[in-house]
C-alpha cells in the first residue's frame, strides 16, 4: 500500500531519514561561514528540515585536537569532519561544514567519497578580512618574523589556499550582506534538496 502524506511538511518530514546531503563550505578565516552556516541552519529548521552544522573550529578542539596545521593534518582534518558528516547524513540530515578547508584535492576526495556533496566557497577579499580581524589572527600573522606572537601558517597569508576550480556555489561575503549571503545558501540548500528529493517520488 503506498504511503499517503497529508501535508507537504509530513512528505518532508519521512524524506528526511533518507536523503543525504553533505555542503562543504571554504573559505579564509574570518570570512563568515560559521555566521552564515548557523543562520541557514535555523532557517531550514525551522522550514522542518533536519539539519547540523559541522565546526571546523570546534572540532579541533575536540575530535581533532592531536592536529597542527600541516598540510597532511589539515587533510586528516577535513577527512575526519567529512566522516562525521557522512555518518549524519547517511540518517538523512542535512550537514553543513564550516571549515577554512583550503586544498582543492582534499575537498574534491570529500566529493568523490560521500552522497550528494556539494562545494560552496565563502569568498572574501584579504582588504576586507584585515580590516575585519575580529580573531586578531591577520595583525599576528603580519608581524616580523622574529616576533614571538607571529602566526606563520594562516591560511591564505602565510599558506597556502585553494580558491575551488568549480564550487557548486560562489558566495561573496565582501559585497553581499550576511542577509543576502544566508537568502542565497538557504535557497540553494533546499533547491538541491527538492532534485534529490525527487529522485524518491
Amino acid at each position: 500500500m503506498p504511503l499517503v502524506f497529508k501535508t507537504q511538511e509530513q512528505c518532508r518530514i519521512y524524506l528526511n531519514y533518507f536523503i543525504p546531503m553533505i555542503i562543504q563550505l571554504c573559505g579564509l578565516s574570518g570570512a563568515g561561514k560559521s555566521t552564515i552556516t548557523n543562520a541557514v541552519k535555523s532557517r531550514l529548521q525551522a522550514n522542518g528540515y533536519q539539519t547540523e552544522v559541522i565546526d571546523g573550529d570546534a572540532y579541533r578542539m575536540a575530535l581533532c585536537k592531536d592536529l597542527g596545521f600541516s598540510m597532511e593534518d589539515r587533510h586528516e582534518n577535513i577527512r575526519r569532519l567529512a566522516f562525521v558528516a557522512g555518518r549524519l547524513s547517511s540518517h538523512g540530515i542535512i550537514v553543513l561544514i564550516s571549515a577554512i578547508n583550503p586544498y582543492e584535492e582534499i575537498r574534491l576526495e570529500v566529493a568523490k567519497t560521500y552522497k550528494n556533496v556539494k562545494t560552496v566557497f565563502v569568498d572574501c577579499n584579504v582588504d576586507v578580512l584585515l580590516r575585519r580581524d575580529t580573531k586578531g589572527l591577520y595583525a599576528r600573522a603580519l608581524l616580523p618574523d622574529w616576533h614571538p606572537e607571529k602566526i606563520s601558517n594562516l591560511t591564505g597569508i602565510n599558506d597556502r589556499f585553494d580558491a575551488p576550480q568549480k564550487p557548486d556555489l560562489h558566495i561573496n561575503t565582501g559585497t553581499s550582506s550576511v542577509k543576502e549571503c544566508t537568502d542565497k545558501l538557504f535557497d540553494f540548500v533546499t533547491s538541491n534538496w527538492d532534485t534529490i528529493s525527487s529522485q524518491y517520488d
